[in-house]
């Protein structure tokens, strides 16, 4: 007789095996369709009348090289839609979906729910960056400018990594080691950047505080690529490690019996996560809160398997910052706020809420 119920048993739990990947994989498709969705709305607020379905349908021939009459409103509508309102759209999109995936990253490694890409100090570093270059006129590039500002951005950020790499290597690497030793760096470059901005003026010092506010206003198209390709090289080295990154969920003593070098993938981890997020903050300047809650959100829907929670995350991230920006440029409020204000607005409560309605121990 057991023999026979073996079978059904076994049958059974196929069934479930697959109905729960099945709801996953649905999950992931409506993130897409909704990412697919609000871009179409986002790229039509501006001056002149587009519709979404006309959005669609001149990004479409623009990719096919479709030529029209110069000056010809066709040739203004697709002007506007894939100069100025495109790069603006494709970058928010691109910067939720790599902040979210850093912030699955970090909440894994640490074993921490309050990590997230800014964790090991990278943003202050970032800052102290920004700051020297539009104090002193300092770039770390050949030239100075915007691209001089963001090389800057980008190579002071991954300065804060190499010390956390550093400090944690001579005291065992443990997730505890790395979340104290970001808080004291990030202190360390705050400080910096104050002192840097001792020696600013009016001018500089409100630049400075909007690029930090974060915004995509700065985002061309001709630097889309650099920032599409930086963050998707990042995001798949991520993803192959997906399998280690859940063996992480178990304990560092069960994942070592299982084969992992936990010390030396976190270090690989810090030092993709610092490239992400450094990609990014060269870009947008800093951004919150999404790489911190859209991994909870996805949490309460995907659970922790992050074969599925960082592409997931990353769609929720890209949704979440493209829907703050298009708040933000809503012709209705009559000015444009920056991202970075209306994320943190939105975020926070948004978290505050995650954390009274999740049950001890889920988040």
């Amino acid at each position: 007789m057991p023999d026979m119920v073996e079978p059904s048993s076994s049958e059974d739990f196929v069934d479930k095996y697959y109905s729960y990947i099945f709801l996953k994989i649905v999950i992931i498709v409506g993130l897409v369709i909704t990412v697919f969705l609000v871009a179409g709305y986002a790229i039509t607020i501006g001056a002149g009348d587009v519709t979404m379905m006309e959005t669609y349908n001149y990004i479409f021939h623009h990719i096919i090289g479709t030529q029209y009459e110069y000056r010809s409103p066709d040739w203004f509508k697709d002007f506007a839609i894939w100069n100025i309102r495109a790069p603006r759209v494709f970058a928010a999109i691109i910067a939720g979906f790599g902040l979210a995936v850093c912030g699955c990253v970090m909440q894994s490694i640490t074993k921490n729910p309050l990590a997230d890409p800014y964790t090991t100090g990278i943003s202050s570093g970032a800052v102290f960056g920004v700051s020297i270059g539009m104090v002193f006129g300092f770039s770390l590039g050949t030239d100075f400018g915007n691209l001089g500002l963001m090389f800057n951005a980008f190579l002071f950020g991954l300065i804060p990594a190499i010390f956390i790499i550093i400090v944690a290597s001579n005291s065992g690497r443990s997730a505890a080691t790395i979340v104290l030793a970001g808080i004291a760096i990030t202190y360390i470059f705050s400080s910096l950047s104050t002192i840097t901005m001792m020696f600013a003026d009016e001018s500089t010092i409100k630049k400075a505080y909007l690029w930090q506010l974060g915004t995509m206003e700065r985002v061309t198209v001709d630097m889309l690529p650099i920032m599409f390709f930086g963050v998707l090289a990042c995001s798949i080295a991520v993803y192959v490690f997906s399998r280690q990154l859940n063996l992480l969920y178990l304990g560092t003593g069960s994942a070592s019996t299982l084969g992992l070098d936990v010390s030396t993938f976190r270090s690989i981890m810090v030092i993709i996560v610092a490239l992400l997020t450094s990609t990014i903050i060269s870009f947008t300047g800093v951004i919150g809160f999404v790489g911190l809650v859209a991994p909870h959100i996805m949490r309460q829907f995907i659970s922790s398997d992050n074969r599925f929670l960082i592409p997931a995350a990353g769609l929720l991230g890209g949704a979440f910052i493209l829907i703050c920006d298009t708040i933000g440029r809503s012709p209705t409020l009559g000015w444009d706020i920056p991202v970075g204000v209306v994320m943190s607005f939105i975020g926070a409560p948004l978290f505050l809420w995650i954390i009274i309605r999740s049950k001890k121990g889920a988040i």
